[in-house]
């Protein structure tokens, strides 16, 4: 599932750093966290569809690098992350 221009936006906004921050791994979980929940959604009803598997799998495995990164480099950063998004350990 593909976010919609305004929603990826606030996100950014509301994750952002500093008023050019795109990039910064705050944001990239933000978003992928938003598209995990979406495609969570979408297999839950349709079960059988293992290419949006594939792509929820991949972006797990994308948002787990960018945790232990933060955690490594930046664990207040990431204390603020997993309980701002409500994510276990």
């Amino acid at each position: 599932m593909v976010l919609k221009r305004t929603a990826k936006k606030t996100l950014i906004s509301k994750h952002r750093k500093h008023a050019k921050d795109t990039g910064s791994p705050q944001v990239q979980i933000a978003l992928l966290t938003k598209e995990i929940g979406l495609l969570t959604d979408h297999l839950k009803e349709h079960k059988k569809d293992q290419s949006g598997r594939k792509g929820l799998l991949g972006k797990v495995a994308q948002r787990r690098k960018l945790l232990t990164y933060l955690k490594q480099n930046k664990p207040e950063e990431y204390q603020e992350v997993l309980e701002k998004h409500k994510l276990k350990k």
